[in-house]
């Protein structure tokens, strides 16, 4: 027993003699390339071209567009012009003035999610006067058509509009998501008129996220609580599409469209310079091509300049 003892303390001496060794031999400091930042990050971009009469154009690449960030030429660092699969979630509006709605907007959320890349990760909010998630306890996404489908019939629709707490319950739930472009679809008819959340904290929530928003309103007319501006400014804000239909026959052919823009939809990143946190930061996307005229880039046109650390806790 001795004598196992014995060479097991040499081994060890020896081993820890290599070690010292290989560590002085070591630089004292790691070079610059492996200098960890805590304020690294990506831009990513959700852009939709459209020529002159509204149509969307595919087929571009790289070269053909340039991006400024507070008129600051930005080198693009990711770009793709292929369906990319995103995470997405659908929030519908079930407050009591939806309920003669209804039948419709759950048909055209079902054709939304039947025409999006089979690949996306999907959610459903519901709300009213509170939000609640529509799938299963301890599901975040689904790809499932049918499981979709029940989360989008779980809501029922009665009291008020709680559309700011049901925006930021969103854009948290996409911040959980494994793909880097996020969208929301909301489907409402009305303002505000329930929530905890300010209509200041709201937009706030939504400059410090780079998803995309496409809104659907439904007004009736003479209802005190319609609020297209809020809806418009969503849109416009995130660098997504607002939507006022006539009528609910057109509800099914939007939701078709807006599952097709997010599909041919180009990515564009880069990485901001360094700055003060909380600022909100301007963005330009440019287009053009041999032989195309008119072409216009539509994504969102501002975000919040916050810390990595910020943004990866909301």
């Amino acid at each position: 027993m001795k004598k196992r003892r014995s060479v097991r303390n040499i081994t060890l001496a020896g081993a820890v003699s290599a070690l010292i060794s290989l560590a002085a031999a070591l630089p004292q400091e790691l070079p610059p390339a492996f200098t960890i930042h805590s304020d690294v990050r990506l831009v990513l971009l959700d852009v939709a071209v459209m020529d002159r009469k509204g149509t969307a154009v595919a087929g571009l690449d790289k070269p053909n567009f340039d991006v400024t960030e507070d008129g600051v030429r930005q080198a693009i660092t990711v770009f793709a012009n292929d369906d990319v699969p995103v995470t997405a979630g659908i929030v519908v509006d079930e407050s009591l003035s939806m309920a003669p709605k209804r039948a419709e907007v759950l048909a055209a959320a079902e054709t939304l999610i039947a025409k999006s890349n089979p690949k996306d990760e999907i959610f459903v909010v519901n709300f009213n006067e509170r939000v609640t998630r529509g799938l299963p306890q301890g599901t975040l996404f689904s790809d499932d058509i049918r499981q979709l489908g029940a989360a989008l019939r779980r809501g029922i629709p009665e009291g008020r509009t709680a559309l700011n707490d049901a925006i930021i319950a969103g854009l948290e739930q996409l911040d959980m998501g494994r793909r880097d472009k996020k969208t929301l679809v909301l489907i409402s008819d009305g303002g505000d008129n329930a929530s905890r959340a300010t209509r200041r904290q709201m937009f706030d929530r939504v400059e410090r996220s780079l998803a995309t928003i496409y809104t659907i309103g439904l007004f009736d007319p003479g209802d005190p609580d319609r609020d297209p501006g809020l809806l418009k400014e969503l849109a416009r804000t995130s660098g997504g599409e607002a939507y006022m239909p006539a009528d609910l026959s057109s509800l099914a052919a939007i939701c078709r469209g807006i599952a097709r823009e997010i599909r041919s939809r180009y990515t564009i990143g880069y990485t901001p310079p360094a700055g003060t946190y909380g600022v909100l930061r301007h963005i330009r996307v440019y287009v053009s091509a041999p032989g195309k005229t008119g072409l216009t880039a539509h994504t969102r046109a501002t975000y919040r300049y916050e810390p990595v650390e910020s943004q990866n806790s909301n």
